[in-house]
Parts: C-alpha cells; structure tokens; sequence
C-alpha cells in the first residue's frame, strides 16, 4: 500500500526532564516516517529541559498548569494532520510513526492508534515495571491510544483540562465512542530511569489525589474500563493469568506483586484524600 506523506506532530509535554528527553528527541529524530515535526511544552522546568528541547525543535514553548493544558495549547501551534503525544520519558521504535501513518490510511474509520509500550531501566525496581507492563499488551482496558487524527482531536474538544490524572485514558475513550481505534506492532519503550520506590508511591499517591475527577465521569464506556483499572482484583487476575510468564524470575514476580499492592495502598489514599478535598473544596 501506498504511504501518504502527510505531516506528524508529535507533542511532548515535560517538566524537569533532562534525564530522560534527549533520548526521546533523538528517537523521534531517526524515524523512519520522513515528515515530523516536534512539539514541546514546558511546564516551567528549573533544570535544562528547556536547552535541551531548543537544540532539537524551534517549537519550544512554556505553559501550565498540567500536562492536558500543555497538550492542547501544543495542538493549537502543530500543523500536522496527525497528532502522536507521547511522554517526555519514552523512546520511539524507528518504525513507530510509519506504522501508525499506514493504520490510519488503510481504514477511514480508524482515528486513534494504539501503540504498546515496555518498560526498559537500569535498577531491579524498573525490572519489576517491565514485567508489570508486559501483562498490559493487548488488554483494551489498559491500553490508550497516542496517536490521532488532527480533525478528531477537535472535533472531540481535546483534552479535559479539569483532569490531572486519567486525563490520556479519558481522551482516548472519547474518541474510541465515536470511532475504530488501530493498532501498530512497534513498541514505545518507556525509561523508567533511576525509578525508586518512593519515587512510585509518592507519584500514585499524586496522581491518585486527583482521580476523583475521572472516577465521575458517567459515559458507559469509562464506567466499564474505570472498574477495571481500579480494582487490584482485576490487576492480580490479570497477573496471575500468566503463571509462567509471572514467576520465570520468582523474585522479579514476588516483588513486582509486593510493589503493585503497595503502590495500590498508596493510591487509594490518595484517592480518598483527594475525594475529601474535592468535596470540601480544598
């Protein structure tokens, strides 16, 4: 099949991100799609993201409050057709773009792309994530789309900005209630970095605060995902699916259940606390 060369935008929100973004920024440069252009949006970084992301792209911007503002204010600076959003902490496969540019193009009804994810670091806690996401691929309840037809982000109105967290999922199933969402074989690889355990719980306790907000949505199809991603149950069932696959490596498994739950602990807390704050109005 033909390709149709029709411009990408990707767009990276970031904050404090020079650990991670070069390597991003690179792995975007050598795709093997030949019409890219980069988007960023700078959540006002104290260390040099912001030099870092100058060197790669002249499309460099600073804007807040959190990552769905920065989002759609990057959409309203692209001039692609499509639109891939990706984190500041992930690496494209060379064939990633081209693959979801063919998805697109093969179907008119298809206007999102999924793309699966692994998780790749140095330490034994990001040994554990990888083992984590690998349960994920393929499981529609877990997965989100990044990748987008231009005219569909508006039509849907984008990004929820009122959302801190779940704020991908919710965009993704918005657009999934109106239309066929595709999927590539090329991976994201997402750096988990130097990820600590206090680093983990100190962000689900975070990001859990501010899940009240997704949990209210009443659409039908967030209601069915939204059981399903919050349940530990439905996490554990799915984990131990896979006997096999979980316990190769007994003490990554062991550990990677251990840090699951705990992570679990901390995030309904946060979600509980969150919940008090929003309905006091804190």
């Amino acid at each position: 099949m033909k390709i149709v060369h029709q411009l990408v935008s990707v767009i990276i929100p970031t904050k404090n991100s020079d650990g991670t973004l070069e390597a991003c920024l690179k792995s975007i440069k050598e795709q093997s799609y030949p019409l890219c252009e980069i988007i960023i949006v700078d959540n006002f970084s104290n260390d040099t993201t912001f030099s870092i992301a100058q060197k790669y792209t002249d499309k460099v911007f600073r804007q807040g409050p959190e990552r769905s503002a920065q989002r759609n204010f990057a959409v309203s600076n692209c001039s692609g057709q499509y639109i891939l959003f990706i984190d500041s902490d992930m690496v494209l496969s060379k064939q990633v773009i081209e693959e979801c540019v063919n998805e697109v193009n093969k179907n008119v009804d298809i206007k999102g792309v999924i793309i699966p994810e692994k998780s790749f670091g140095k330490w034994f806690r990001a040994q554990c994530k990888k083992l984590e996401r690998s349960f994920y691929e393929g499981v529609d309840w877990m997965e989100a789309a990044r990748f987008f037809d231009r005219d569909v982000f508006d039509e849907v109105g984008g990004y929820d900005v009122n959302l801190v967290s779940g704020e991908d999922r919710d965009f993704s199933q918005k657009v999934e209630f109106k239309y066929t969402i595709g999927r590539v074989k090329s991976f994201i690889m997402h750096d988990e970095w130097t990820l600590s355990l206090r680093k983990s719980v100190k962000k689900k306790y975070y990001y859990a605060g501010k899940f009240a907000k997704y949990m209210t949505k009443k659409e039908w199809i967030h209601v069915i995902k939204q059981s399903k991603q919050t349940w530990i149950i439905s996490r554990y069932s799915l984990f131990f699916s896979q006997p096999s696959k979980l316990f190769k490596n007994p003490l990554v498994g062991l550990w990677m259940l251990f840090l699951k739950t705990l992570e679990f602990m901390f995030g309904w807390v946060g979600y509980m606390v969150g919940k008090i704050n929003s309905k006091f109005g804190f």
